[in-house]
């Protein structure tokens, strides 16, 4: 794991936005397309803005996904598209078919799940791998909706899987195996509430839920306030 430390949470969002255009341009040259999954939180909606506003970002090969998503109606400001939507998707010239929503609205959630595992296969092959995996890591050491004591932290024979009610609602997930598959994880890490989290992310603690993901194609650009030390 590469730990950037930098000076605040906009330059960790425009140091986010800089790796994902240069990955992205990357994976074009070596694949012919891009594939992404993103998660929520205030600094990556900024940073999805300054991608948006990227110059050489090849939208035309890029396939976007969810790392995560609540159980909730469209348009809901807990949804994390809803964010998406109002970041990047208004902004960037990507066609509908580009863009890879968690089917929350479907009415039996594992039905959805298992949609949303034939999705990441029809777009990253079988098993799926994806381009990049962008994570964010929280107070409670969760990522993804990958929550501390929670049965999905389980689940090994499945790339997508749902959690129990979680600050309020349940959740779809990205599960270890697809996570763990990404060709580079970029983890977002912002404000001194998550400093203590971070420092046992580094040291792979398993008592979390983020020390399990793996480390070696990892970069984390987190600023000082979450460095600590």
């Amino acid at each position: 794991m590469k730990l950037d430390v930098l000076a605040d949470d906009d330059a960790v969002a425009r140091a986010g936005a800089a790796f994902i255009a240069g990955e992205a341009r990357a994976a074009v040259a070596a694949r012919g397309r891009f594939t992404i999954a993103l998660s929520g939180g205030r600094t990556p909606w900024v940073m999805l803005r300054e991608l948006a506003g990227t110059a050489n970002m090849p939208w035309a090969s890029v396939h976007l996904l969810q790392v995560d998503e609540r159980i909730a109606p469209a348009g809901d400001a807990d949804r994390n598209l809803t964010h998406l939507r109002e970041s990047l998707l208004d902004r960037a010239p990507l066609r509908p078919e580009q863009v890879h929503a968690m089917p929350v609205e479907f009415p039996d959630p594992e039905v959805a799940a298992a949609r949303y595992g034939a999705t990441l296969r029809e777009v990253a092959g079988t098993p799926p791998v994806l381009d990049l995996v962008h994570l964010g890591l929280g107070p409670d050491g969760h990522t993804a909706s990958l929550v501390p004591g929670d049965p999905v932290l389980g689940v090994a024979d499945a790339d997508v899987a749902l959690t129990g009610v979680y600050q309020g609602r349940r959740r779809m997930t990205l599960t270890y195996p697809v996570i763990d598959r990404a060709r580079r994880i970029l983890w977002l890490v912002t404000s001194a509430e998550k400093a203590a989290m971070l420092a046992r992310l580094r040291q792979r603690d398993p008592g979390i839920p983020a020390g399990r993901v793996r480390q070696d194609a990892a970069l984390v650009l987190a600023d000082r306030a979450a460095a600590g030390a």
